[in-house]
């Protein structure tokens, strides 16, 4: 944060394409999927001058974030959402509209663009922020909140590898940590002596760091694609690798997982992968470790245990 006044300030979330809406000048970053960026929820009410945004696609995560980011900006001050057209943007006319706002709309390369003066008095404000809070979910007695990756539920590649995943020792990390399912079990080992939970999402790190008291732990909120994470000689890794940014597949993002999982793992340290069949990761194992072992294939998953 600098010395600006904060009313000054503009805020953005996310990344807008720049051909389609101007970028505010000297923003604050606000998406929770950028590492460093700062917490909507953290910020004062009317505090900030105006605001861009590229909504996210779910419709409990997206209805929150524009409370929460319509309740920081001052009244009169500028706000400008904008979402592809199958990822939320029909609806963004009515989702405003709710909320209490004269808005204009117009489309451009298949987004839907939304624009209002921030009205001096929001509607639906509260019951918006409750329905998509940080809560815990029945049946699986956890922290997590909409927008998380499987929010409310454990999804089958990663119960899959909970089946398929043997008491581990050592030094590990869990690479893309979601809100802790995985390191719970891994933890159940007295043997590991320390476990790193990394995550692009802080909402995810936060359900984490609710869910999972215990001293061997630390957490990061980080990108793995980042360089220089000091993460090295590692005993193993646990992953359920993601293949979509952003709302599509990428591919390249799993793999770079996989990179990652090799340039952390001591010699003799084994990556513990569930994979979506569809995807080639032996492709990508097999130069990086010493021995690739394709544990089970099964209901669209294959699990896999590369040693280095």
């Amino acid at each position: 944060m600098n010395d600006a006044t904060p009313a000054s300030r503009n805020g953005v979330y996310g990344l807008p394409p720049a051909d389609i809406v101007d970028a505010p000048d000297n923003p604050i970053q606000f998406s929770p999927l950028i590492p460093g960026s700062s917490e909507l929820e953290q910020q004062g009410d009317g505090s900030l001058a105006a605001m861009t945004m590229l909504a996210p696609p779910g419709t409990l995560e997206r209805r929150y974030t524009l409370a929460l980011a319509l309740r920081t900006v001052a009244p009169s001050g500028a706000f400008t959402v904008l979402a592809p057209k199958d990822q939320g943007g029909t609806r963004l006319r009515k989702e405003m509209l709710a909320f209490g706002c004269a808005i204009q709309e117009e489309a451009r390369r298949h987004h839907r663009i939304v624009k209002c003066a921030r009205p001096a008095a929001l509607t639906g404000i509260d019951e918006t922020l409750a329905d998509g809070a940080p809560r815990k979910i029945a049946g699986l007695d956890l922290w997590s909140q909409p927008g998380v990756f499987s929010w409310d539920r454990i999804d089958p590649g990663t119960t899959l590898l909970l089946q398929h995943l043997p008491p581990l020792a050592g030094r590990g990390a869990d690479f893309g940590c979601g809100i802790g399912v995985l390191a719970r079990a891994v933890l159940a080992s007295p043997k590991v002596a320390q476990l790193t939970l990394i995550d692009v999402d802080r909402r995810a790190v936060q359900a984490a760091q609710r869910n999972i008291d215990d001293a061997r732990v630390r957490f990061m909120w980080n990108d793995l694609r980042r360089p220089n994470l000091d993460l090295a000689e590692l005993d193993f890794v646990v992953m359920n690798a993601p293949f979509h940014d952003a709302g599509a597949e990428d591919r390249a993002l799993a793999l770079k997982f996989v990179e990652r999982a090799a340039e952390s793992l001591r010699k003799g340290g084994t990556c513990w992968l569930v994979a979506n069949r569809h995807l080639p990761y032996e492709a990508a194992l097999t130069p990086l470790f010493k021995r690739v072992e394709l544990k089970i294939e099964t209901g669209g998953y294959k699990i896999y245990a590369a040693q280095k």
